[in-house]
């Protein structure tokens, strides 16, 4: 399939720049099967559209204050740089965005604000891979210091981010640091809609993967099938790989909530409806065409014009479908993106 056949025009004023508040306030464009109506609505209420038995799968990574500004020096020159983090090897060392990445070459050393600084090991064009003064919770400490919640482009471009990004591009369950993009899904539950959820009797588990800054890159060749994905660390443990094959086993539902949850099942899947424990960097690439293993259905946002997002509702969809639910969510004003309103996507009704 070429990259134009996942293109929509998307009027600006429905990119969204805050969320919606409370949390489940946010809209839910409900669809099920390939066809018949949409129904407009709200995440509060997502509770309508499940049965007791299912579950909802969660990403618990937690963003990092990625986003540093530094100042390399140079015997006499100093130069100001804007550091994004990208993803932690299993080295240790940070690949990283750097701008202007022209003023950086391997061996010079970047400051930051308290004490936190690191060594370029490498460059590549504007990449560099980082070695930090520090690790671990030293190294998380540092970084709530030094940081700044790295907003998707789209944001960045028309706000500076602010303290109460902090707290709203994080989601409440976040408990493993290490990724530089939240699991924009998630982000529209709180802790009443949980309660309410799991008194309803639909269950949850929990899995890791570490959102890195390739998921905001453009797709760059017209035959998508060329395209490449940026690797992400992921695990999921015993605890939930045990409560998803009791929901299969028991006929309910697995429903991932974000693509990242989704991407995840299906890189572990070692079958239909099979699945084990599974630790490592996924590079999955979920477009048209794919057999889904184990996720039945997804909650996820509104995604980006010809990205690779698109793609993989579109698989789960059909790439008509899809096209259906974002005419009518244009049509009906739902706001986009990672701070935008959410679907409720159920390709078998």
């Amino acid at each position: 399939m070429l990259l134009q056949d996942f293109d929509f025009e998307l009027p600006e004023e429905l990119i969204a720049l805050r969320p919606a508040r409370p949390r489940p306030s946010s809209r839910l464009l409900v669809a099920r099967g390939a066809e018949g109506p949409l129904v407009d609505s709200t995440v509060d209420r997502l509770g309508d559209w499940l049965r007791p038995g299912d579950l909802l799968v969660f990403n618990d990574t937690r963003v990092i204050p990625a986003r540093l500004t530094g100042t390399r020096t140079r015997g006499d020159a100093a130069a100001r740089i804007v550091v994004t983090l990208i993803s932690l090897a299993p080295d240790g060392l940070w690949r990283a965005l750097a701008r202007p990445g022209k003023r950086l070459t391997a061996g010079d050393r970047i400051d930051f604000v308290g004490g936190l600084s690191a060594d370029v090991r490498d460059k590549d064009g504007a990449e560099i891979l980082l070695a930090f003064n520090t690790s671990g919770r030293a190294l998380e400490t540092l970084l709530e210091a030094a940081g700044e919640v790295p907003l998707p482009p789209y944001i960045a471009s028309r706000r500076a981010a602010d303290a109460a990004d902090r707290e709203d591009y994080q989601t409440v369950f976040a408990t493993r640091p290490g990724a530089v993009a939240a699991p924009t899904a998630s982000l529209h539950f709180d802790d009443g809609l949980l309660g309410r959820l799991d008194a309803a009797g639909v269950r949850s588990a929990r899995l890791t993967l570490h959102v890195g800054a390739g998921t905001f890159l453009p797709v760059k060749v017209e035959n998508i099938e060329a395209h490449r994905m940026h690797a992400e660390w992921g695990e999921i443990g015993v605890e939930a790989v045990d409560a998803i094959r009791a929901t299969i086993a028991g006929g309910g539902r697995v429903i991932p909530v974000g693509t990242t949850a989704l991407r995840l099942l299906e890189t572990a899947a070692t079958g239909p409806g099979a699945l084990a424990p599974w630790t490592g960097e996924t590079d999955i690439f979920i477009r048209p065409g794919h057999r889904f293993l184990i996720a039945d259905a997804l909650m996820t946002n509104f995604h980006l014009p010809k990205s690779t997002l698109m793609m993989l509702v579109s698989a789960l969809m059909g790439t008509g479908r899809i096209r259906q639910i974002y005419a009518h969510a244009i049509a009906e004003k739902y706001r986009f993106f990672s701070y935008g309103d959410s679907s409720l996507l159920l390709p078998k009704g």
